[in-house]
């Protein structure tokens, strides 16, 4: 069976879920001060179907690499918008990751990385074909964020992105055991943000040495010309292709989840890995999945903890609160400071300790740690002192709960 047939089906179904679904949350939240967050949450739910919509799609039963399962899936969404100039996915700033997915939209890291090295000019990727050059389909995938990113901003990781998700499951897994969380000093902070732009710059730097054959037509590094029959058996850096993926804690979250589901095979996921301690595992490495632990130890006692370091947050707020893209950013949180009395409650809630929104005196509160979740605006106890705009129209504003509560 095709997938046009099922699509015809499961698209109008789905979208009607998440109207029903939104509609249910406005009118049964009573809880002033969480309706934003319940509503939230229902999205971010959401999106994952979305997300990995090739999964509801198909086809079925016609696996594009039969010893790993069902999937990936080939529905590349890609393909049919773009032709075969953009057979990977769609570029969306948000934590999707290209090896269990259905490839509907992917992981902008993955395919920068990928599209430095092994497939620069390289005709042929996984099991796709490509009638572009490196420079333009990185030109695709950072034109692509970059519109993304001013039209949104951050909101992709507020409340789009599956990673974030997993985040905020733990941080109620952590308040329905009734553990405190714990808060990083501002300078610390500050540091784990400044670290997201030294994480992707290393990574890319490896993908420009890893791809230097390619690119310059000199190996910087000896035994990293491509070659084999889908270029990218490279001697030592066979395996280290995208290499941020390595140790990328939604990888094997993905991975996991999928193998759980039935969608992969775990006797092939789990076999297939060379080295010691798995550490260049084609899908499982002893990296990613000790990382994957730690980030999630961390976070049960740091909310959003990966979010303060994630690197494709990080692109996402250089195209979204950054000169000159901040000065036409349609997304923004903005702050009225006649109304705000500075009680700090915006600043005890938000997940990853943002302080523009209570150190700035007004205007727009916007800043490169700021995930948009709108946290603050639901929480804030003074009529409009807080809002959300988008292209200058507020879609939502921080209204006096207590004198609602009162009443």
């Amino acid at each position: 069976m095709s997938w046009e047939t099922p699509s015809a089906i499961v698209l109008p179904v789905y979208v009607l879920i998440v109207l029903v679904g939104i509609y249910l949350v406005f009118k049964l939240a009573k809880d002033k001060t969480k309706k934003v967050s319940s509503l939230r949450l229902f999205i971010q739910v959401a999106a994952v179907f979305a997300v990995f919509m090739g999964l509801i799609l198909g086809p079925f039963n016609v696996p594009t690499f039969q010893p790993l399962g069902p999937s990936p899936r080939d529905r590349l969404v890609g393909t049919n918008f773009f032709g075969n100039q953009f057979p990977d996915g769609l570029s969306v700033p948000i934590l999707a990751c290209y090896y269990p997915n259905g490839r509907t939209v992917t992981c902008p890291i993955w395919q920068i990385q990928a599209y430095i090295f092994p497939f620069w000019n390289y005709p042929r990727g996984y099991e796709v074909f490509y009638s572009t050059s490196g420079l333009e389909k990185l030109a695709i995938v950072f034109g692509l964020v970059a519109v993304a990113s001013v039209v949104l901003g951050r909101f992709f990781c507020g409340w789009l992105c599956p990673f974030g998700l997993y985040m905020d499951v733990l941080t109620r897994i952590r308040k329905a055991l009734r553990l405190r969380h714990f808060r990083f000093s501002d300078k610390t902070n500050t540091a784990l943000g400044q670290s997201r732009y030294v994480i992707i710059a290393v990574f890319l730097i490896l993908s420009v040495i890893f791809g230097s054959y390619a690119i310059f037509g000199a190996q910087l590094i000896p035994g990293t010309r491509p070659g084999g029959p889908e270029g990218t058996e490279a001697g030592i850096v066979g395996n280290l292709n995208e290499p941020f993926c390595l140790v990328c804690p939604m990888r094997p979250l993905c991975v996991l989840i999928e193998c759980g589901l039935g969608s992969m095979k775990f006797s092939y996921v789990s076999q297939i890995v060379y080295g010691p301690l798995w550490i260049t595992g084609g899908y499982l490495t002893s990296i990613n999945l000790a990382i994957l632990i730690a980030v999630t130890i961390l976070a049960l006692a740091y909310r959003r903890f990966w979010c303060r370091i994630c690197p494709l947050g990080a692109l996402t707020a250089l195209f979204s609160t950054f000169t000159p893209f901040k000065q036409i950013a349609l997304t923004r949180l903005v702050k009225n400071e006649q109304k705000c009395t500075k009680c700090g409650v915006c600043k005890r809630v938000c997940p990853t300790q943002a302080t523009q929104v209570y150190e700035k005196k007004g205007g727009d509160v916007t800043e490169s740690r700021c995930i948009l979740c709108a946290r603050c605006v639901e929480i804030c106890p003074y009529d409009e002192a807080l809002s959300l705009k988008v292209a200058g129209k507020t879609v939502m504003k921080s209204r006096n709960w207590l004198e609602q509560q009162k009443n």
